[in-house]
């Protein structure tokens, strides 16, 4: 008896898939729930499993080819069953559209109306139910004047690139085109801008020195800054709530969770799984859930859930070296956190001073649409305080 393979249901708002990897070839004997082919969406990356023991006897879809859910991926016949050969190369999409594309449809007073005035109803954007043209938009049409013929493009330059033999052209993946679609989303949507700040890590220096040992010994993990940072966020975040809130169409959407994104960068794109209840877990419970989400972005193994629904943002350059930035909203969220490389810097103290500090520059860009100069501003400051003198955080003062 066969068993087909077929695509799984991937997630809200995710209706197909890339054959990224197979890990077996036609012929080979498969196990039960043993990882059989690997599919990558515009989110994350999934591995189908196989549903039963016996010899995968037919691939039909090939790695680079586009399928939908419920697609069939492949045949699992019983052990030792005739196989299949696999497609050479990955089939073409199938797409469903006629061969001329279908003229809009138009009421029929519209109909008369464009007869009448020559109005090509091909070319005009109907407002009615369901994008019909309205013999208002015929009107309008007829009413505008006639465009301006547009200047010649220069030709795009013919013939082989000059230095072809040293370039490497690699399709772009679905993950990377996805990153690269929001990223552009959010700077032509948001009112974004970006204000400043830098904190002195001193007294964060000496706590988590102190404490680290013993933390790592009781909790089984480190003690990092990336835990205090995050509850640092969350005690601006409930002073100044217009940064954990959304635009939704014309409202305005005030959030009273915190599930804090935390920028994790991968072989394969940055990704940002979200730490749910952040204002709810301890220091350890920030730490391990931040270490969880990390490898499962390293191995490749988010869910759809990890990556959802978060309200703020946390991302840290420092990690590569980073000395300032000014990070791209991650929308629809409103404001997005950036952290940076530590690095010794001459400060003058209260008492006029001068000592050698280990100084960090903070970021925050923000929708200027709902968060307003003020607010981001003191949302910084509040963070920095927290920072500079920890026991704020745990006192909530």
């Amino acid at each position: 008896m066969s068993i087909e393979v077929k695509v799984p249901t991937l997630g809200e708002s995710v209706s197909e898939a890339t054959i990224a990897k197979w890990f077996k070839n036609v012929g080979d004997a498969i196990r039960a729930d043993e990882p059989l082919v690997e599919l990558e969406t515009d989110k994350v990356t999934v591995e189908v499993n196989a549903p039963s023991a016996g010899t995968l006897t037919e691939i039909a879809a090939a790695v680079g080819a586009v399928v939908e859910v419920g697609a069939l991926l492949g045949v699992i016949g019983a052990a030792g069953a005739a196989a299949k050969a696999a497609p050479a190369v990955a089939p073409a999409p199938v797409v469903a559209a006629p061969a001329v594309a279908a003229a809009p449809a138009v009421m029929p007073s519209a109909k008369k109306i464009a007869a009448d005035t020559g109005v090509d109803t091909a070319a005009v954007a109907g407002t009615g139910k369901d994008g019909r043209v309205t013999k208002g938009d015929v009107l309008a049409a007829a009413a505008a004047p006639a465009p301006a013929a547009a200047a010649p493009k220069p030709a795009a330059p013919s013939g082989p690139r000059a230095k072809a033999d040293l370039e490497e052209r690699v399709k772009m993946t679905r993950l990377r085109k996805r990153i690269a679609e929001r990223l552009k989303e959010a700077q032509n949507t948001a009112a974004m801008l970006t204000t400043f700040n830098e904190v002195d890590m001193t007294a964060l220096f000496d706590l988590r020195n102190q404490y680290k040992d013993q933390f790592e010994k009781r909790h089984g993990t480190k003690l990092g800054f990336m835990s205090f940072f995050v509850k640092a966020s969350v005690a601006a975040l409930k002073d100044w709530p217009a940064v954990n809130a959304e635009i939704d169409g014309e409202d305005l959407v005030y959030k009273k969770y915190y599930d804090i994104g935390v920028a994790v960068g991968t072989p394969q794109g940055l990704v940002v799984p979200v730490l749910r209840g952040a204002d709810a877990l301890s220091f350890a419970g920030v730490e391990q859930g931040i270490a969880a989400l990390g490898k499962k972005a390293r191995d490749g193994k988010l869910s759809m859930e990890d990556l959802t629904g978060g309200t703020f943002t946390i991302s840290n350059g420092g990690v590569y070296g980073s000395l300032m930035s000014t990070p791209i909203l991650n929308t629809p969220q409103s404001g997005i956190l950036g952290m940076h490389k530590v690095q010794q810097r001459p400060m003058v103290m209260p008492d006029g001073s001068i000592k050698a500090r280990p100084m960090m520059y903070l970021a925050l860009s923000y929708d200027h649409r709902i968060i307003d100069g003020r607010e981001a501003v003191s949302f910084l400051v509040r963070l920095k305080e927290c920072i500079e003198d920890p026991q704020r955080i745990l006192l909530e003062m």
